[in-house]
């Protein structure tokens, strides 16, 4: 299973990272940390997240309405290929078409169309920077978004509820899922093979194979 790179978000903040099996289940987290709706014990539905968060916008850049944005998707190339992106502005989720865009050290500086001195867009510093989930980037096999995955009920392999993701962690070598159990416990799972059995978001589970020692940590 694996995580894919931006932020969903049903208007809240969550990332588009990708979750993935090979580096292992990770999460789609374009950035953020907003969850996905998620099912109950009676098995509500799982309502899926509709955006994403590509990035937040720092500062303005120059003279002429471009803006400096942090990358919170897997992928800051992928900012060449958006045409619109929606701009949280705290009470709405305001359209906005890209213009152009370009590189600077770890940033994306974007050019907003219509937005051409630096005092119209001096008010967007802050805020974040989201696509629909029909522009977010394609998965790839095995791959789920993080905001996908957070909620989901986690059970192992031998049919008991661990616990609930709440966030999944990404260190190098492989990810990390980060459960919380029902008695409050926080239980870390290597996102590899032999520990992320299944991902199932239609049932809304997450099976496991729980390794010897990871309960005692």
């Amino acid at each position: 299973m694996g995580i894919a790179g931006e932020d969903a978000c049903y208007f809240h903040p969550v990332s588009l990272r990708k979750a993935c099996r090979g580096r292992l289940p990770a999460l789609c987290r374009d950035a953020g940390n907003a969850a996905a709706g998620q099912a109950d014990s009676a098995g509500e539905e799982l309502e899926m997240e509709q955006t994403f968060r590509v990035g937040v916008i720092t500062s303005t850049h120059g003279l002429h309405g471009e803006v400096k944005v942090f990358p919170t998707t897997d992928d800051a190339q992928r900012f060449k290929k958006l045409k619109d992106v929606l701009l949280d502005t705290g009470r709405e989720m305001r359209p906005m078409e890209v213009e152009h865009v370009k590189f600077f050290k770890n940033m994306v500086i974007v050019k907003f169309k219509g937005f051409d001195d630096i005092n119209d867009v001096e008010i967007f510093k802050g805020k974040d920077l989201y696509v629909t989930r029909e522009n977010a980037v394609e998965l790839g096999p095995d791959e789920n978004f993080i905001a996908d995955l957070v909620g989901l009920s986690v059970v192992t392999d031998e049919g008991e509820r661990l616990g609930e993701l709440t966030d999944v962690l990404q260190t190098g070598a492989n990810d990390v899922y980060v459960v919380k159990t029902d008695s409050g416990k926080e239980v870390l799972l290597p996102a590899i093979k032999q520990c992320i059995l299944d991902t199932d978001l239609d049932a809304g589970k997450i099976t496991v194979h729980v390794l010897d020692g990871l309960l005692d940590l």
